[in-house]
């Protein structure tokens, strides 16, 4: 019962390919581990579990690991996107576009051009 409570979590974990996935059901407590390829997609199985579960749900213990702590996010661009869209996205601050530009200048010259399919780092906040 309580995996059904928690099925989007486990779908949202098979579209984000979290790596060495395990889930038991014990004691009507559901245990869920496995590797998320970076931080923004930990956090949005957490958004997920809170959102079935409420802030602290005590029928499910979650131990999720995180592959490359160097970054939060990889973010390939699509059309009609800005900085400061991606940086709303991903911070929920707009004028965050700052931190997206300084961390892709490699690839990136001027914060008000950017091009579908550049693949931009999405640095720690």
């Amino acid at each position: 019962m309580v995996k059904a409570k928690y099925q989007n979590v486990l779908d949202l974990g098979a579209e984000l390919n979290i790596q060495g996935g395990d889930v038991k059901e014990e004691n009507g407590v559901l245990h869920v581990t496995g590797t998320a390829s970076t931080q923004y997609d930990k956090d949005q199985l957490w958004d997920a579990i809170k959102a079935s579960g409420g802030e602290s749900p005590a029928d499910i213990m979650a131990n999720i690991e995180v592959a490359d702590n160097s970054f939060y996010a990889k973010h390939t661009v699509k059309g009609g996107e800005s900085l400061s869209l991606i940086a709303k996205k991903y911070y929920k601050d707009p004028m965050k576009y700052k931190a997206i530009f300084e961390a892709n200048t490699n690839i990136l010259k001027n914060p008000d051009v950017i091009h579908p399919g550049q693949e931009l780092t999405i640095p720690n906040a």
